[in-house]
């Protein structure tokens, strides 16, 4: 019996400790528009083997656009063309529907209401918050950025997403 409940005790703990580090490991980036204005936030935490990301967008343009991760942590504006590339650890063409690819960081698109805001929930298998070279702080971290255009989802590099319209940095 005192077996047990030492086993039950421990077991406790260490549920307690693997769900703080679960939540530790979310990100919650302020994502800003070209003129360094706050336009909302991407929540980004764990989702089985990938990620989940949470947007919460205001005072954006109507209609649909692209989101992507980019491979550098930067967003320096008014372009953001500091955040790289696509985030791309496999050297894949860019698209969900082009059949050599996709980047680890190409997403759904996503629609932003007439009203300038979005709140949505957007699956990305291909990356995580762990330690691989699939982890979205590999090289001292990412970006999320927001295109001015829906993705074609198969043409490179970026499916004529347009131009970069905001961004979030991703580190520890």
């Amino acid at each position: 019996m005192k077996n047990f409940r030492l086993f039950l005790l421990v077991s406790f703990l260490l549920a307690l400790s693997f769900s703080a580090f679960a939540k530790s490991k979310q990100v919650k980036t302020e994502v800003k528009d070209a003129n360094g204005k706050s336009v909302g936030w991407a929540m980004i935490r764990p989702a089985g083997s990938g990620v989940e990301v949470n947007l919460s967008l205001n005072d954006m343009p109507a209609g649909e656009h692209a989101v992507h991760f980019h491979e550098v942590a930067k967003c320096d504006a008014p372009d953001f063309k500091s955040a790289g590339s696509h985030f791309n650890p496999d050297n894949k063409h860019h698209g969900l529907k082009n059949p050599d690819g996709p980047h680890a960081g190409d997403m759904e698109n996503f629609t932003v209401n007439a009203k300038g805001k979005a709140h949505v929930k957007i699956l990305n298998k291909n990356v995580n918050l762990g330690d691989d070279s699939h982890s979205l702080f590999s090289n001292g971290g990412t970006a999320i950025v927001i295109h001015a255009k829906a993705d074609d989802m198969q043409n490179d590099p970026s499916g004529n997403s347009g131009d970069r319209i905001a961004c979030g940095l991703i580190t520890k």
